[in-house]
């Protein structure tokens, strides 16, 4: 297809695709006339590949909750049907970007599903832009619950204020404080639903 065309698929402007051919980055030739094609790419469908497992915990306290993480990804995997070729398990926090064991799942081409427990166990946030970017490349990443809350910035104030009461009030009792604002919030939004 022509780059042009290319740049309204991928959703970005024409200089930027232009810039992405020039340093080499996509799969494109230029006919004689100086027009630049980019051929298409056969991706396997989303959900093919090996099957990989991640599970994630922010602290070395929390290790056990890490065992029963991946037993119930096993479970989610066998119930699915599907055939389990990696597992892996990392002690990192959410807000940290650079997990080793993480970014060697995802930059692994082989393979083709990473399921996670909840969104969060990937990352805090930027879980749309992760999805879209496995599906371009004929890839997925699964959670086992996608969404605990109806609303992505009550999702994403939930994930703030976990992580700041984390660091503020030590691991143990963050989550319970970061629920019982979290059932705060909702109220609230509920509260503010009805008078409209």
């Amino acid at each position: 297809m022509k780059l042009s065309q290319y740049a309204k698929k991928m959703g970005v402007t024409y200089k930027t695709v232009w810039r992405w051919y020039k340093a080499g980055q996509l799969d494109a030739y230029q006919t004689p006339t100086g027009m630049v094609v980019v051929r298409e790419q056969q991706a396997e469908k989303p959900g093919t590949g090996r099957i990989a497992l991640y599970a994630r915990v922010s602290s070395v306290d929390q290790k056990s909750d890490l065992d029963r993480q991946m037993h119930r990804l096993r479970d989610y995997a066998a119930a699915k049907g599907y055939q389990v070729a990696k597992e892996v398990t990392e002690i990192a926090s959410g807000m940290n970007d650079s997990r080793p064991k993480f970014l060697k799942l995802l930059a692994d081409p082989s393979i083709g599903t990473i399921i996670v427990e909840h969104k969060d166990r990937g990352t805090r946030f930027g879980w749309n832009y992760l999805t879209t970017l496995m599906e371009v490349q004929g890839r997925s990443i699964e959670a086992l619950f996608p969404n605990e809350t109806k609303d992505d910035l009550v999702s994403d104030f939930v994930s703030i204020i976990t992580s700041m009461a984390a660091r503020i009030y030590g691991r143990r009792g963050s989550r319970r404080k970061a629920e019982r604002i979290q059932h705060c919030v909702e109220k609230v939004m509920q509260a503010e639903d009805e008078q409209e």
